[in-house]
């Protein structure tokens, strides 16, 4: 989070304690307490496209932003906002522009001149002898220390993943496209364990006790390949997100044996190279874009780098640093007393040795992504053309075996977007990181976005199933999910929320079907709030039609090719719900306005809106059928206009600055004006 400093009396302070929302909304008005006394209930700006004239400024770019307030409301505004170059806050009085088609809101705007140093800006509102002050957060009757937004210039994240719905695929349980490269029974051993081929639909776990990740069902790349016209076609996702496919002896591949082959079972280099012009392809659904798996914090103890242990046929023509000292890899590693003692994965997982990225300019960061020859810089190159990396534990990177987090972190992060974008600027660095990860994306010089756990993943599935992400028990009601959604997104920039990958469950964590008790119903009242949301939304295989599976390795079960069609109405509202969010820009880039918290009914309503499409999202998690009153007033939708339910059709009128309409149990309606 970004947390601003204010220096005594540069800014006063005006009234009494924070007014912060929640609860059921409230018309223009009824928040004032006297003539002219501010409505906070009526004020509203986010960095959205009506509210932000450039989101993504470059160096020589003003910006032009725009707070709204009850029309007549308050007597003046500023703009003030803090600059990193000098170190101090500027204001910018702001004037009324126009008024919304209602009459009653004004907008005022005034302009953030352009530089390159980064900027944070809150407004400040004047009213009836009182002022008010407004960022991320919200109203507040006292100057805020964190929670403004961002403006960062030259920072851009890729458009492609801003329209983009993402498909995550772990390789060995999507489709056996070629049974000739399956792994068979016993063909080897690796950590004491033979292989086991498992038929597909069979049990994930190993028939011998503690051999769970020696465990094949045969999926590989060309099975992706020819599934393609199913995600791109039948549901209408264009980014392919893959667990890892290098040479492993596992059947996740989180334990590297060599970067630069592709792993037997899940292929060839060649299959690799033709999957990715597949994906390109606009031949067989829309143009598409894939993401790879870059597992770069540890490498496998099978890697000939390290040369602890072998598998198979597997020979190394130099020698490791776990055979000698001597080795030219030795100091690719950190051993406290060698061989035996030797820093890993969260120091718990000897067949995961960890990489020491030591200095700048590194032999490790050479290979792993500064140089031409770089894992990174050869998958982001031709013949292959991939689109991006998600990193695999990032934050562990380090130099010295330490546990990451730090400066060298931080300075490997910088020095890879440097290499990624020296190759493809366009190209996506998606992070894992499972709390709060502004500190690798607030400044716009590492990541472009992170897997959304903390500000999506985790509050959904304590709202809706009572569990957190990894099945534990928690829960939140809606009051408390709409502020931790508000908290998570005033952590980063807009365009990088408008890229955090909003996934309902992955490879890491229970099923989101099974952590809700195997109600199907919450899987799709989850799905109708994932594409409305801001974000890309992210599909764990299988999630589409409500796969069932506990933690790690049932979460990984085979996909049951007979669910995938629209016969089956959950893959047939996932096709619906991907081409709504596909149709109106507000779901992608629009701002996003809380309406409706109702913790008694657990009513949750938001609008999402730009100067195209208003658009209101009422969820129901309720056990009984409810109607709702939406306040269309706050997305200035006038008295008289039709709004439609983009998933039954159905419409209704606004009347008296509201919307009514019956909303089913554990359902939802999209209302677009």
């Amino acid at each position: 989070m970004v947390a601003i400093l204010l220096v005594a009396g540069l800014l006063s302070a005006c009234g009494g304690g924070a007014s912060m929302g929640g609860g059921t909304a409230q018309s223009p008005g009824s928040g004032a307490s006297g003539a002219n006394v501010i409505d906070t209930a009526a004020l509203f700006s986010d960095q959205g496209s009506m509210y932000d004239s450039n989101p993504e400024p470059a160096a020589d770019q003003s910006v032009t932003v725009t707070l709204r307030a009850a029309h007549g409301n308050a007597t003046g505004a500023n703009i003030v906002y803090y600059d990193s170059a000098d170190g101090a806050f500027h204001y910018v009085p702001m004037s009324v522009t126009s008024v919304d088609p209602t009459g009653r809101f004004d907008y005022w705007q005034g302009t953030i001149p352009a530089s390159d140093s980064p900027k944070h800006y809150r407004f400040q509102v004047f009213g009836g002898g009182e002022s008010v002050w407004y960022n991320a957060y919200g109203p507040s009757m006292t100057q805020p220390s964190s929670g403004d937004f961002l403006v960062i210039p030259g920072f851009k994240t890729p458009d492609w993943m801003k329209n983009g719905v993402m498909y995550q695929i772990f390789v060995d349980r999507y489709y056996d496209g070629n049974p000739a490269n399956d792994v068979t029974n016993g063909q080897y051993s690796y950590g004491g364990c033979a292989t086991e081929q498992h038929a597909w639909g069979s049990s994930v776990f190993a028939n011998v006790s503690g051999c769970n990740q020696e465990v094949f069902f045969g999926g590989d790349l060309a099975g992706i390949d020819q599934k393609l016209s199913y995600i791109k076609g039948t549901l209408g996702a264009n980014v392919l997100y893959l667990t890892p496919i290098f040479k492993s002896p596992t059947n996740h591949k989180y334990d590297t044996t060599d970067y630069y082959t592709v792993d037997p079972a899940f292929g060839t280099a060649s299959d690799l190279q033709n999957l990715i012009q597949d994906v390109h392809s606009s031949t067989n659904g829309p143009q598409g874009y894939i993401i790879l798996d870059g597992v770069f914090n540890h490498t496998g103890d099978t890697n000939c780098w390290f040369g602890r242990s072998t598998y198979g046929s597997q020979t190394c023509n130099v020698v490791g640093a776990y055979q000698s000292q001597s080795s030219p890899y030795y100091s690719w590693y950190t051993f406290q007393n060698w061989p035996s003692a030797y820093s890993s994965f969260l120091d718990q997982v000897p067949s995961m040795p960890k990489l020491d990225y030591g200095a700048s300019g590194s032999a490790v960061r050479g290979q792993i992504y500064a140089g031409p020859t770089s894992v990174v810089q050869t998958y982001l190159k031709a013949p292959y053309g991939i689109d991006g990396w998600r990193l695999d534990s990032p934050q562990y990177i380090d130099a010295g075996g330490g546990s990451g987090s730090d400066a060298v972190n931080h300075q490997v992060m910088q020095e890879l977007r440097t290499a990624v974008k020296s190759v493809n600027p366009d190209a996506e660095i998606l992070g894992e990181y499972w709390g709060d990860a502004s500190a690798w994306l607030d400044d716009g010089a590492e990541w472009d976005s992170a897997m959304n756990y903390n500000g999506f993943t985790d509050p959904l599935s304590e709202w809706l199933c009572g569990v957190d992400e990894s099945g534990n028990s928690a829960s939140l009601s809606v009051t408390q999910f709409d502020d931790w959604l508000r908290n998570t997104r005033a952590d980063l920039p807009v365009d990088v929320q408008e890229v955090m990958t909003n996934e309902l469950g992955t490879h890491d964590t229970p099923r989101f079907a099974t952590r809700c008790g195997g109600e199907l119903a919450k899987t799709e009242l989850a799905e109708i709030f994932q594409f409305t949301y801001i974000g890309t939304p992210g599909i764990y295989y299988g999630d589409e039609y409500g796969m069932q599976g506990g933690k790690d390795p049932d979460d990984r079960r085979t996909f049951d090719w007979s669910q995938a069609t629209t016969a089956n109405a959950a893959v047939a509202l996932t096709r619906k719900l991907i081409a709504i969010r596909r149709q109106y820009a507000a779901l992608r880039t629009g701002s996003f306005m809380t309406l409706i918290t109702d913790d008694a009914a657990d009513i949750y309503a938001f609008g999402r809106v730009d100067a195209n499409d208003r658009i209101a999202v009422v969820l129901n998690a309720g056990s009984a059928a409810q109607t709702v009153s939406v306040p269309a007033w706050q997305l200035s939708m006038p008295d008289g206009s039709t709004v439609t339910d983009l998933l039954t059709g159905n419409t209704y009128s606004v009347s008296g600055g509201n919307v009514t309409v019956s909303v089913a149990a554990d359902d939802g309606v999209i209302l677009e004006q």
